[in-house]
């Protein structure tokens, strides 16, 4: 058993393996999960000290995710911070977007949001501490052109993230919602040009906010954060 648990989904690359960086620097034992292992273990090579784990999982499965949360707590103790950033983004006119890519956002950028948190509500509730961390994006803010069904997904996320902020709010359960714009990531390859990536925030900038934000402190709830690009 472990003193300290995060969890972060889609911690294969970007703003995940950013936070994967600052909660292993922390102390934590960081849980990577993701959808290919190749990833995640890219990601444990750069963590700062070697008390990790990684778990390939489709958070878009109940049934994946309530295995790897039990194994989790299992072998490693309760969760103290889950981090829901898997998402997944097709970008056209509504009218052209495929069936498959809807259920695919929907499935991971939504389900997957929801499917991660109740396996760690149960514990938290019963310590009475604990963070949850959802990374929203300003797509859950308003909607965008050729952005539909992701803008729905991550409006549903957060819905979800303010319905949670109510049923904890009597709890000392920390509930953080992050909405920030487009970042250099991987999450852009095959969709945009590089000239206009190159433009875009730096996830470790953004990790850096969230981080910081998120944190812990006496007498004080920091509930979101809106990061956009110039």
């Amino acid at each position: 058993m472990v003193n300290k648990i995060a969890v972060i989904t889609g911690a294969g690359s970007g703003l995940g393996a950013s936070l994967a960086k600052k909660y292993s620097n922390d102390g934590y034992h960081v849980c990577l999960l993701g959808r290919t292992e190749d990833k995640l273990a890219r990601t444990a090579k750069a963590l700062p000290n070697e008390s990790y784990s990684i778990f390939p999982v489709d958070v878009s499965s109940k049934k994946e995710v309530a295995s790897v949360f039990a194994n989790i707590k299992e072998s490693l103790g309760s969760v103290n911070v889950l981090v829901n950033n898997a998402g997944v983004g097709v970008f056209d006119l509504a009218e052209n977007i495929t069936e498959d890519a809807v259920h695919q956002m929907i499935d991971i950028n939504l389900k997957g949001t929801i499917f991660c948190t109740q396996e760690v509500l149960a514990d938290m509730k019963e310590s009475n501490s604990g963070s949850i961390l959802n990374i929203v994006s300003t797509a859950g803010l308003e909607g965008k052109e050729t952005e539909s069904v992701y803008c729905a997904s991550k409006f549903g996320t957060r819905g979800f993230h303010e319905s949670l902020l109510v049923e904890l709010k009597d709890t000392d359960i920390h509930v953080f919602g992050a909405y920030m714009g487009g970042m250099a990531t991987e999450f852009w390859d095959g969709i945009l040009d590089e000239s206009i990536t190159a433009g875009l925030m730096d996830p470790e900038d953004i990790a850096d906010i969230i981080y910081y934000n998120a944190s812990l402190r006496k007498n004080l709830n920091v509930e979101q954060v809106v990061i956009k690009n110039h």
